[in-house]
């Protein structure tokens, strides 16, 4: 399957902005990769489209290679220090240079003292092509992109005296610059008010974007894209979500298995011959694509009805879509061995999730979505909440994060607690050794402790939503409401200001795009998006339940609107509490 959105329009620029320019006929190049470039490259190219394009191998520059002096190089790296010094290591005073020239392509803007050292280098005898290609983030799905910066996490919300973190918003700012120059994006920026990171950010992402737009006077331009905005705020916004147990596909994978990098393994006894497979769940598996979004109770069905559909479109006869039925199918049809296998994956996923599913987890999703909402599955409200979070905390069947989990849960439905009352329910669970956790949830300005020192805010106002849903699943992601509001032009001034007026939709703003009216042309149908776009970014971390929603709310509008969600990372709850036990190391400890 072709990549779409946002994988599509990187890609594009990538193949043809960088590889397919150099190109010539019966002539094989090096292409050299940092860590980031690297993962940006794969995340949205195959390998076997580097290679039809006269890329002979693709190596990672900060390792050690052989020189190929016949050949000339293409680098793709991030304009950072290491990166530049090693560019300029492979052209130093040897007796041959490490390749014949060089065409370099910085994923970004590179700093005017690199830009000066590698000026002074013996690299300028060998350089024939250097530009900034402006795209430093990772394009994770057509709607979801990622600066890749776990780290950040615990530099901008240590509980030591934090450092000045104005390099890290810098450097931030500049990559998600980099992601609306790729849309040809002119957003109007706002922020959510409250924590001063916010601000700041978003007026280093306004001031970049203007350069751009000083570079390129047609970023921008086109039908309805000046009602296009960028909004950023702060994990610190809903705690909640990120540490709720989520029953759709996706999150629930990442949540309860075992998946790294999106690779899903699985024992396939009894499927022809028994042995451990990989998958890997990406935008490339159709069925994947229909899935990831679907309530688990919905999974098993769409997958049973897909595969009976396609039984019945090959003539195949089949009672009821189980792995047994499937493994028989597969020796009587090897030619659909490739369709048949993925419908075997999924069904094992699903198998998977609801072993995990089945007994603590379920009790506990109950609890959870009680607490989270603060009423029940009727809608009464929750009186005492106390008596339903204790069973689960005396449990000793019960993991230590899944307790902690419920205890952050209850003290955000009672908006902080005593100190007195957090260590009796420290000790009830027996979780002393994480304890630290639940304290340091304070760092992103969520009030833990009643009395404490940062005063009680007020609960955000949250839609009240009557669509029917699932009682597991009662709980919507805050960062939906923010969506709806912003696609819809309600979204609150006061809480979300510009950095600067938007500029107003007038006839004289469709008069100027006239101007360009052929500018889109060159562009492939990808990158040229007549209609308006919602970008929204989250310092910390974002779950997997606000991703989802990013592609709900497009639907919702008739894809009037496409919105794009990105973040720091990706969170899953295990990472979330991760993150913030470390966030009392001394900021040195972390790599």
């Amino acid at each position: 399957m072709a990549p779409t959105g946002l994988k599509a329009v990187v890609g594009e620029k990538i193949l043809t902005g960088v590889i397919k320019n150099l190109k010539k006929d019966g002539e094989w190049k090096v292409l050299l990769v940092d860590h980031l470039s690297m993962r940006i490259l794969s995340s949205c190219c195959k390998m076997s489209d580097i290679m039809a394009e006269g890329i002979t191998i693709v190596e990672d520059i900060n390792k050690r290679r052989e020189p190929i002096p016949s050949l000339e190089a293409i680098y793709l790296i991030t304009p950072s220090e290491k990166s530049v010094r090693a560019l300029i290591n492979d052209f130093k005073d040897t007796p041959t240079f490490m390749y014949k020239a060089a065409h370099v392509f910085f994923t970004d803007t590179c700093p005017e003292s690199l830009f000066t050292e590698l000026g002074k280098s013996r690299c300028t005898k060998v350089i024939k092509t250097l530009k900034e290609i402006h795209a430093s983030f990772l394009p994770l799905e057509s709607q979801v992109y990622s600066l890749d910066s776990m780290d950040s996490f615990h530099h901008l919300f240590n509980s030591h005296a934090p450092n000045s973190n104005s390099t890290l918003l810098e450097s931030m700012a500049e990559q998600i610059a980099t992601l609306c120059e790729t849309l040809k994006e002119y957003p109007a920026v706002r922020y959510r008010k409250g924590p001063d990171m916010n601000a700041a950010l978003a007026n280093l992402i306004h001031d970049k974007l203007n350069a751009y737009k000083a570079d390129n006077p047609s970023m921008g331009e086109g039908p309805e894209k000046s009602r296009s905005q960028l909004l950023i705020l702060d994990r610190g916004y809903d705690c909640v979500s990120p540490i709720l147990h989520e029953l759709t596909l996706q999150a629930m994978a990442h949540d309860l298995l075992p998946i790294e990098q999106d690779i899903y393994s699985y024992d396939t006894t009894g499927v022809a011959e028994s042995r451990v497979k990989e998958t890997l769940l990406d935008e490339d598996d159709e069925l994947w694509m229909k899935l990831r979004h679907l309530h688990i109770a919905d999974v098993s069905k769409q997958v049973t009805e897909l595969l009976k559909t396609f039984c019945e479109s090959k003539r195949m006869t089949t009672d009821k879509a189980n792995l047994r039925d499937l493994s028989q199918m597969l020796k009587k049809m090897p030619q659909y061995q490739k369709e048949l296998s993925k419908y075997s994956t999924h069904l094992h996923l699903v198998e998977d999730c609801m072993k995990h599913f089945k007994g603590t987890v379920e009790k506990m999703c109950k609890v959870e979505q009680d607490l989270a909402m603060g009423t029940d599955s009727e809608g009464e409200k929750i009186k005492d909440p106390m008596k339903i979070i204790v069973p689960i905390l005396l449990d000793t069947s019960i993991k230590s994060y899944d307790k902690i989990r419920i205890i952050l849960l209850y003290i955000f439905l009672k908006s902080g607690i005593t100190e007195e009352n957090l260590t009796k329910l420290i000790q009830h669970a027996n979780i002393q050794v994480d304890s630290s956790i639940i304290q340091n949830v304070q760092n992103l300005g969520t009030t833990i402790i009643t009395g404490g020192g940062s005063p009680s805010k007020s609960k955000q106002d949250r839609k009240h939503r009557t669509e029917s849903t699932y009682q597991l699943s009662r709980w919507t992601p805050a960062i939906k409401d923010i969506m709806e509001d912003a696609t819809e032009e309600k979204l609150c001034k006061k809480q979300w200001p510009f950095v600067s007026d938007p500029t107003p939709t007038t006839s004289t703003q469709t008069a100027v795009s006239a101007r360009f009216g052929h500018w889109h042309k060159s562009k492939t149908p990808t990158e040229y998006r007549s209609g308006p776009r919602l970008i929204v970014f989250v310092i910390g971390g974002m779950a997997m339940s606000e991703m989802r929603c990013a592609y709900e709310v497009t639907k919702a509008t008739d894809n009037k609107w496409e919105v794009l969600i990105g973040s720091t990372h990706i969170l899953t709850p295990e990472k979330f509490l991760d993150s913030l036990k470390k966030l009392d190391n001394p900021l040195e400890a972390q790599s």
